[in-house]
């Protein structure tokens, strides 16, 4: 069978054992730090890939993709309606009206995004329906004046479905006896949970009542909610509709409410991953004082060949094969072991928890009780090939210096 010298004396070095122990030890360790870094950033950036899917799937699920709004009160929103699921990139629609103002109980008050909605339209374009822990939105039917709230301010407020709540709009009425604020009193209808800061500032009610509350004629609304196929298509696809609607109308989207979230998150994605490629970069480099050792301790070895006609290049593809072996063998390691740990980490976590009997994510603080992880091979593949080529990289410099070795130099004292 056919095998280059390099090839076969790379191997060989690679499998001996070596007189000199301190360096065996040191190969050890350079092909062990490359596992560990490369496991360690497959299984970070995994869990920040489950932390966004979790943001995306929750937040956006509940927060519309865009919304095509009137400048006045639309009063034929169904119509409106139509024109926008005719294009084939929204998927579905649903009006609504929103109330900025404060919930109080019992001395308490919070500060709320009441949101008027039409229960079997909104269940088309939000995840809510998923996420009712008691009650319904069904529930909110015409003129009951019912309200769905988030858990946090049932937790704050501690009630439950069937208790009373009073909602007061930033609006004053003028009376002969005074100047009072504007109160409506609403009955709890349901309860829901879906993470972050949405189950602590957002409420829903009827359409009909929010139109009442803003003394609106009925049927009227402030604008339309829609779903798209694609929620990042979202600013381009809500300024092709508005353009080609006829009426004043205004468009919004995700971006411009929740897009700071997620640039956030993507940039310190950007930034850890970068930080974590110094680990392996560390790592990888690692193999240079291995190989230079390495060298030193072959110089004999070196001159020998020389002298039976190996010539520098082939010196030279000796030690980048042999660094190269310990680069494949620390980056294949630590992809197994990262995409496993990826794929097991949350199963981990909470069985740890369960022994432990602690909560590392109590869903008190945190918007959600659990360790999420998404594995996308594409960060895999782009780990394992920048470990492979700061390895490579790392060969040359002792390889250059391995096939300049002078036999004759080399051997004067042995």
């Amino acid at each position: 069978m056919f095998r280059p010298l390099p090839f076969f004396i790379g191997l060989r070095y690679t499998r001996a054992k070596r007189r000199n122990h301190f360096i065996s030890f040191i190969s050890l360790i350079s092909m062990l730090g490359l596992t560990l870094g490369v496991m360690v950033m497959i299984l970070v950036l995994s869990v920040m890939n489950g932390f966004d899917r979790e943001l995306r799937t929750r937040i956006l699920g509940m927060v519309p993709h865009a919304t095509i709004n009137g400048y006045q009160p639309i009063s034929d929103w169904q119509s409106l309606s139509d024109k926008l699921i005719a294009n084939p990139k929204v998927v579905a629609t649903a009006p609504f009206i929103q109330l900025q103002g404060m919930l109080t109980h019992d001395g308490s008050v919070a500060p709320v995004l009441v949101t008027g909605v039409e229960p079997e339209a909104e269940k088309t374009v939000s995840i809510i329906e998923n996420h009712m822990q008691s009650g319904s939105l069904d529930n909110l039917t015409a003129g009951d004046f019912g309200i769905v709230i988030g858990e946090l301010i049932a937790k704050r407020f501690n009630v439950e479905v069937g208790d009373k709540l009073t909602f007061v709009l930033p609006e004053a009425s003028v009376t002969p006896a005074g100047v009072f604020p504007r109160l409506k009193r609403f009955t709890v209808a349901g309860v829901f949970k879906v993470g972050a800061e949405l189950d602590s500032s957002l409420a829903m009610i009827n359409l009909d009542d929010a139109a009442k509350l803003n003394r609106w004629q009925p049927g009227q609304v402030q604008g339309v909610r829609i779903k798209l196929d694609n929620l990042f298509e979202a600013p381009r696809v809500a300024w092709d509709l508005v353009s080609q609607l006829p009426g004043d109308y205004y468009a919004q989207d995700w971006t411009r409410t929740h897009g700071n979230l997620f640039a956030a998150i993507k940039m310190e994605k950007t930034m850890i991953g970068l930080l974590l490629m110094l680990i392996v970069a560390v790592a990888a480099f690692n193999i240079i004082s291995t190989l230079v050792m390495v060298v030193t301790d072959k110089k004999a070895d070196i001159a020998i060949l020389r002298t039976l006609g190996a010539t520098r290049l082939s010196i030279m593809g000796i030690f980048m094969v042999q660094g190269s072996v310990i680069g494949v063998v620390g980056t294949l390691s630590g992809c197994v072991l990262g995409v496993l740990a990826a794929l097991n980490v949350s199963q981990g976590v909470a069985w740890l928890e369960h022994t432990l009997g602690i909560q590392f994510l109590s869903s008190d603080v945190y918007f959600i009780s659990y360790l999420p992880s998404e594995l996308i091979w594409s960060d895999v593949l782009i780990i394992c090939g920048a470990a492979l080529s700061l390895s490579f990289l790392a060969t040359l410099y002792p390889a250059w210096r391995a096939s300049r070795t002078e036999p004759a130099e080399a051997l004067r004292y042995d």
